[in-house]
């Protein structure tokens, strides 16, 4: 008996031994092997396969014998989705011969006894995801086929190496930025004051790149359009905010940040994508709108699209498509804040990401804004863009999508109206440069600054700004066509630099060009005000009555005590005086904006111990309390991207003149030059911020 079971285990083994059988698949995909390296994605924290698509990577099958080619027919088999279907592109297998291919191009680069290197290149708009991956052989007895193994998904995402994908960039250093860069800095404050702070997009830490998946899962995105960079961008818009879809972050700009974390507080994207996954999608609190768009920067870079975020000064928000932001003053000239409504926003973030456009006419592909920050409603939800930059600028504001919003953004006028006592309006002002002053972005591979208002719009007054108001108007976009004589008596607000709690003087300087004397009574109002430009509190009302000799100019000062805006101040919050005024002699009405940015006390950041891989080190965290109240329940959140995760740290109380001092000790996880960022957050000041740039050697 155990002679015929021997003879009958001899037997099966050499009938199936005609015939391949898969042992074993190796995806190379270790961070120093080929894959990760040519693939530029071996930053990512994960053990799987990531490579971008349109271009080859490789992967080794050991089979149970040579592989003969005029012989043995097999294929690798990728999926995607619950039921996955040819037709549908969720289903693509990949022969290694020419003479059979499909959307996915396979060729086997090396054999090597039982070992075959496969090389596959996926199409150049293949769906972007998770995919399974199988190996089926064809045998007399039918297909057989490897088992499900985790082990051997794999990652296709964007490449704009590749010019056969649509986010095709041709340029290496913009690559490095705006899609390998975990670090950015966001700008706000004020146009002529700018302040700027560092962010951690954190876009290849572990987590990040499923938590970006599970986005487009929750927002029910149907496979077949994970492939155009278009409609994602679209779709994310609306994702990452909670609005109307459950998406990602809450909104919040009351200044109760009590059931949540204050906007403010982050330092970056990680923590925030990390528990919205985690959670199955329960929105994160909370968020204004440089949060919704550094965290949007790393969806966008995760997945391989590039993106930057960009900061608009002085940024309108216009509901009604006129192009105007009206502001109502009485007879006399004073502001009339019962019938002001619109508001300007000191600043606004929102993203740009880089695509072909074929939706629209040529030359209108390349950066294109998207906002996540919900202010209207677009097709029904709170989203905008992706809006064409190039469309913009040439005022063709009729291609989608709602270029027409992010053109009022950037183009609108701020209108004084004089409303009499029989509340007839009559523009007195039109500021047609106020609004879009200046339009930022972090510069290329350095912590400078990158002015990009002219890819926005062109020089003001210019012959070619004027074309392209009037194609604008073509498309329903409507400005202030009155005729507003210049007068001979002007004001202007001198620019000032203040720290919070700082006594300061306010100047404003009047000249007159006429040849006789002026007499101006003027109204200077201070308010303090949220970022979005919605006044908070009235803190300085002064109406002097000022004389101007015959072409002279005349100086008058203003004294503001911090003892009147320090307890009003919000936070983000900034002073902005308007000075209206009527010139008694003419009539004429002057005016003047100035807005000052408040800066905050900053936080001090050291390192200690040898800046290597794996090496213990230090880092100091510092502040000192420098008002006359003690803060209270007070939180402290440092990270830096590669070196350290997210610590936080709690202090009940500082005192007055008291300082704190936090030590956290940690181990690089990886070599190169990165920062370490901490914020400072409580009810009584917000915003306070520190870093310190650190390189790491292997």
């Amino acid at each position: 008996r155990i002679n015929i079971f021997l003879f009958l285990v001899f037997l099966s083994y050499h009938c199936y031994s005609e015939y391949l059988d898969i042992w074993d698949v190796d995806m190379v995909k270790q961070r120093h092997e080929v894959n990760k390296q040519s693939h530029h994605t071996h930053l990512y924290a994960s053990d799987h396969l990531i490579v971008r698509r349109a271009q080859q990577f490789q992967m080794k099958i050991t089979f149970n014998r040579p592989y003969k080619p005029k012989e043995d027919k097999f294929a690798v088999e990728f999926v995607i989705g619950a039921s996955p279907q040819y037709s549908k592109g969720t289903y693509i297998p990949v022969f290694p011969t020419e003479e059979r291919q499909s959307t996915w191009r396979g060729q086997v680069i090396e054999s090597n006894d039982n070992v075959v290197t496969m090389g596959i290149t996926t199409a150049h708009d293949c769906i972007v995801g998770k995919y399974g991956m199988y190996v089926a052989v064809v045998t007399r007895y039918g297909i057989r086929r490897t088992r499900r193994d985790p082990n051997w998904d794999l990652y296709i995402i964007f490449n704009p190496w590749s010019p056969g994908d649509s986010v095709f960039l041709d340029d290496e250093e913009q690559r490095e930025e705006y899609v390998m860069n975990e670090l950015g800095i966001i700008y706000h404050g004020a146009y002529d004051d700018i302040s700027e702070r560092a962010w951690n997009y954190g876009q290849f830490e572990f987590g990040i790149l499923d938590a970006c998946l599970f986005i487009m899962d929750k927002a029910d995105m149907p496979l077949t359009n994970r492939g155009d960079p278009v409609k994602i961008s679209r779709k994310a818009s609306a994702m990452l905010n909670s609005r109307d879809d459950e998406g990602v972050l809450v909104g919040n700009w009351s200044g109760d940040y009590i059931y949540g974390v204050a906007p403010t507080s982050w330092t970056g994207s990680v923590e925030i994508l990390l528990n919205y996954a985690s959670s199955g999608g329960l929105p994160v609190c909370y968020a204004q709108c440089w949060v919704y768009a550094a965290v949007f920067n790393t969806f966008l870079r995760c997945l391989g699209i590039p993106g930057r975020v960009v900061t608009n000064y002085f940024s309108a928000h216009d509901n009604d498509g006129n192009l105007k932001m009206d502001i109502i003053l009485d007879d006399n000239g004073k502001v009339d804040r019962n019938r002001t409504k619109d508001s300007i926003w000191n600043y606004h973030c929102w993203n740009e990401c880089y695509m072909t456009r074929p939706d629209l006419p040529e030359g209108f592909g390349g950066w294109q804004v998207v906002d996540a920050t919900p202010q209207e409603t677009s097709d029904g939800m709170y989203r905008c863009g992706p809006a064409s930059v190039a469309a913009i600028k040439h005022g063709q504001v009729c291609y989608p999508f709602d270029a027409s919003f992010v053109f009022a953004e950037v183009n609108s006028d701020v209108v004084f109206y004089r409303r009499d006592k029989e509340g007839t309006l009559q523009p007195v002002k039109v500021n047609t440069s106020h609004v879009g002053r200046m339009v930022l972005t972090k510069a290329v591979l350095h912590d400078g600054r990158k002015d990009i208002t002219e890819q926005y719009k062109f020089p003001e007054g210019s012959p070619e700004e004027r074309r392209v108001l009037e194609k604008a108007e073509e498309f329903g976009c409507q400005r202030e066509k009155a005729s507003v004589p210049e007068g001979d008596v002007t004001v202007e607000i001198a620019a000032l630099e203040v720290q919070l709690g700082d006594d300061f003087e306010l100047v404003l300087e009047f000249t007159n060009r006429s040849s006789q004397h002026r007499t101006v009574d003027i109204y200077i109002s201070g308010s303090v005000v949220y970022y979005t430009g919605v006044p908070s509190a009235e803190v300085v009302l002064k109406t002097p009555t000022v004389k101007v000799d015959p072409q002279q100019s005349k100086k008058k000062s203003v004294l503001v005590h911090s003892k009147d805006y320090q307890s009003e101040l919000v936070e983000q919050g900034n002073l902005h005086f308007i000075a209206t005024g009527k010139v008694k002699e003419t009539g004429q009405i002057i005016t003047a904006m100035r807005l000052i940015n408040v800066h905050n006390p900053r936080l001090t950041v050291q390192v200690a111990g040898s800046p290597r891989v794996s090496e213990e080190m230090y880092v100091t965290v510092e502040f000192t309390n420098p008002f006359k109240f003690r803060l209270e329940n007070v939180y402290v959140r440092l990270e830096g991207p590669g070196i350290m995760s997210i610590h936080t740290k709690q202090y009940s109380m500082i005192g007055p003149g008291t300082t704190i001092s936090w030590t956290e000790r940690f181990s690089p996880r990886r070599a190169g030059t990165t920062k370490l960022m901490a914020s400072l957050d409580c009810a009584a000041l917000r915003q306070v911020y520190g870093e310190t740039e650190i390189t790491i050697q292997p």
